[in-house]
């Protein structure tokens, strides 16, 4: 399973500062609207202890953290979805991704210009949030007609179809984002997870500044949106794994690891996942021929010292098909 997070904002809050600082890629940081013109990609390790301290246990020639890929697109501005700018034609990069970091400008620094002349995050990000909104609404617009006649000939999914989509409309429209806990009903359905609308997509926003630059309105605003956030200066050198965590938080993702003298390999999963499943992420032929896994929490393993040593001591577990995976597992999946 691969994580991918798109980074969203009007130009100059920080965007390509913050992926230069994941990626360490070096990406066109300019005072200036629209430096970036494509969208960087990059693909950034997750930090994770766990591999470092299984890897040195089983001398692994190899280690393979799990990674997230961030797509930086160019500044988005009001009227993006009209053409404005340069960041619409690039909102369909994003639309594939798992979810949306919206930084917004919370430092005071002057010399820094701002699109819209002040400093004012809660106008920010209505204005991003605004433009998703519509960007959605066109995608809507585009199946509409279709689900329409789809739904007259009587069929009963068509007719769910148009109620959902109607339903999605009439949220945007009144501004809000379907990412809202009271929404989730209308993203159950089938059609609705095809279109994968942005607003549809967790959200945490990126305060770029001190503590103290985020106004309580604006944690407010966050808070009320059901949203999480993190604040995080971005002319300092940050702690980005921190965002990297906030990210598994909300997409509700853990890690599985394998380890022996080849390699040591974290691997990324939904949590309540099933252990077929998880053997599926290795392999898709695992998933089919699961027969049984081994498993130990990588605690107990490194307390043990080895899997040779684990086996005596009646460490290992033998799990079957309804297990499901606990994060912190280390699995050795027997297939048939």
């Amino acid at each position: 399973m691969k994580l991918s997070i798109g980074i969203v904002g009007l130009p100059n809050v920080g965007k390509s500062t913050l992926f230069k600082a994941l990626t360490k890629v070096e990406v066109n940081i300019a005072n200036y609207p629209f430096a970036t013109i494509d969208p960087n990609i990059g693909v950034v390790p997750v930090p994770d202890e766990r591999v470092d301290k299984l890897a040195e246990m089983s001398k692994s020639k190899k280690k393979i953290p799990a990674v997230v890929e961030f797509y930086d697109i160019a500044g988005l501005v009001k009227g993006a979805n009209k053409g404005e700018g340069l960041g619409n034609q690039f909102l369909t990069h994003i639309r594939e991704t798992n979810a949306i970091v919206e930084v917004l400008r919370c430092f005071p620094d002057g010399e820094i210009i701002h699109v819209e002349q002040t400093v004012d995050p809660v106008r920010d990000m209505e204005i991003i949030n605004t433009e998703l909104a519509l960007k959605d609404l066109d995608t809507i617009e585009k199946v509409y007609k279709k689900a329409e006649g789809e739904a007259r000939t009587g069929n009963k999914q068509a007719k769910e179809d148009l109620e959902a989509l109607q339903q999605a409309r009439l949220v945007l429209e009144k501004g809000e984002l379907l990412n809202i806990e009271k929404h989730s009903n209308i993203l159950k359905n089938v059609r609705m997870k095809e279109l994968s609308l942005l607003t549809a997509k967790p959200i945490i926003y990126l305060l770029n500044g001190k503590p103290e630059d985020a106004s309580p309105a604006l944690l407010e605003k966050i808070k009320g949106q059901g949203a999480d956030y993190v604040v995080m200066d971005l002319s300092q050198s940050a702690d980005l794994g921190g965002l990297i965590r906030k990210s598994y938080e909300i997409l509700g993702l853990i890690s599985f690891f394998t380890t022996g003298e080849d390699e040591t390999r974290a691997w990324t999963i939904e949590r309540g996942a099933k252990a077929p499943q998880a053997a599926g992420v290795i392999h898709t032929d695992f998933e089919k021929k699961f027969v049984k896994a081994e498993v130990i929490h990588w605690q107990k393993l490194l307390e043990v010292g080895s899997w040779a040593a684990a086996k005596p001591k009646g460490q290992l577990r033998l799990e079957g098909k309804e297990y499901v995976v606990q994060d912190g597992d280390v699995m050795e999946i027997k297939h048939g």
